[in-house]
């Protein structure tokens, strides 16, 4: 299912890059929004997992590197994945305070997982395991592929909405002047169909990763008590460096915010993931 996902993102995304090719600068306009999808498609497969670790500058967690952080966090991954028929994912540690995680790679076979330092410092080692197990969760449920397509699209759509608006055809005639109102409007339909599609692909999947978790470790309370954690750490210790596109890859959405941010949200509420998962706490009757 989420091999038919990626194709269809990636459907809907190229369509649009020609779409917008075509209104900006007619046939030749195509023919480089063309080359710019069978470009971004091929970049988004092969190499999106390396340009999100990039852009929150992560570093490996080897025993010469990070001797310490490896000694903690190898052996509840190794563990884990074992449990779960994983490979071992590359591990790494990127420098933000806030408490948070995320999975990327293309398969099981090319995963990693990357911890921020705040929840290194956060968390104890069950709660740890609890969000380990959780973003195995994703890699297990090959959630990956896509949410670092996602991640990579997103962003470029937006970035190309940007341009054509700076750039687009500006004049006095109706043609020229279609082509700067086009350009208007990309900029401001893309961003919203970015989220549109990341919300998409987000919500129910993490509450999948959620039950991973609950069934891998054994115990809910593990992650319930990691996600009350990482809901505060969240409020008090902003991600300035996070972007939009990159939001639904995190464990817990980055951002903060009122009623606005959480209608435009890439996750469930974080009260509805705990009560989920305290119903996994029973087994049912009968």
């Amino acid at each position: 299912m989420n091999a038919v996902k990626t194709v269809l993102l990636l459907g809907v995304l190229s369509g649009l890059l020609l779409f917008a090719g075509e209104a900006l600068g007619g046939r030749s306009g195509l023919e480089w929004g063309l080359a710019m999808a069978v470009g971004m498609n091929f970049f988004s497969y092969f190499f999106s997992e390396k340009m999100s670790l990039m852009m929150y500058s992560a570093e490996p967690v080897t025993p010469e590197q990070h001797p310490d952080v490896y000694a903690r966090v190898y052996p509840l991954v190794h563990n884990l994945t074992q449990r779960m028929g994983l490979p071992m994912p590359r591990l790494w540690i990127t420098p933000q305070d806030q408490p948070n995680a995320f999975a990327t790679g293309r398969s099981p076979n090319h995963a990693s997982v990357a911890f921020t330092q705040g929840i290194l410092r956060t968390m104890n080692d069950r709660e740890l395991e609890g969000v380990v197990a959780h973003e195995l969760g994703h890699v297990l449920h090959h959630d990956i592929l896509i949410s670092s397509i996602a991640a990579t699209l997103a962003s470029a759509l937006t970035f190309l909405a940007r341009m054509a608006f700076w750039f687009g055809p500006r004049g006095s005639d109706d043609d020229e002047r279609g082509g700067a109102w086009t350009g208007l409007l990309m900029m401001i339909v893309a961003p919203i169909a970015a989220m549109l599609i990341q919300m998409a692909i987000s919500r129910t999947r993490e509450y999948s990763a959620d039950a991973a978790s609950a069934k891998y470790t054994g115990n809910p309370d593990e992650l319930i008590s990691a996600l009350r954690k990482l809901e505060v750490g969240v409020e008090r210790r902003p991600m300035p460096d996070a972007t939009p596109s990159t939001a639904h890859m995190f464990i817990l959405n980055p951002f903060s915010g009122g009623r606005l941010m959480k209608l435009f949200s890439t996750h469930p509420s974080t009260e509805d993931r705990i009560a989920r998962l305290e119903a996994m706490r029973y087994p049912p009757i009968g």
